[in-house]
Order: C-alpha cells, then sequence, then structure tokens
C-alpha cells in the first residue's frame, strides 16, 4: 500500500495454508525464530510510515477496504486472537504428572 496505489490483496485461507504447510510438523523453535524475524521487519516497515501515508488504502478481494491504519490494527487483533487460541491449546493438553504446569 505504501508503493502501490490501492492494491488489490486477494483471498489468503489460513486454513488451508496450515494444512498445505504441514504447520503441525514444523520445528517450534524455528518457527518461533522466522515469526520473530518477520515481527521485526513489520515493525521496522511501520516505523517507516509517516503523515498522510497513514490513510493510503487498500483492498480486499471480497471489496473490503482499508489503510495502512486500519491494516496494522488488524494484525495485533489477529495476534491477540492466535495467542488465545494457543493458550486454550495448552490448556486442553492432557497433564501427565502432578504439578505439570
Amino acid at each position: 500500500m505504501l508503493n502501490e496505489d490501492n492494491p488489490l490483496f486477494e483471498n489468503w485461507d489460513q486454513d488451508e495454508t496450515a494444512v498445505s504447510e504441514r504447520y503441525e510438523l514444523q520445528d517450534p523453535a524455528t518457527v518461533a525464530a522466522e515469526l520473530t524475524a518477520a515481527a521485526t521487519d513489520l515493525s521496522d516497515l511501520y516505523d517507516t510510515v509517516g503523515g498522510d501515508q497513514w490513510s493510503r488504502p487498500g483492498t480486499r478481494s471480497d471489496g473490503a477496504l482499508f489503510d495502512v491504519e486500519s491494516f496494522g490494527r488488524y494484525f495485533l487483533h489477529d495476534l491477540v486472537h492466535h495467542i488465545v487460541d494457543v493458550q486454550h491449546g495448552f490448556a486442553a493438553l492432557p497433564r501427565t504428572t502432578k504439578g505439570d504446569g
């Protein structure tokens, strides 16, 4: 959105990606390192945004409109949901010994 006027973002099916990329078989340490690097890159990019750039538009394939600012807020909103999902997943795991946490 910073380099192109009102780009169109194709639909991304996160569930299909999880299956096709076999998320359940990926090494957690590698994934954590990759996520950390990507988050740093994204944060660095957002540090360069200023003034009117925050309102530069983009369009999803379903016609929904957003801008740089709302896209950033969505990232954070989605991250919170994924953290909750992971916490619920860990909470649902059976405990094999008393005191495991």
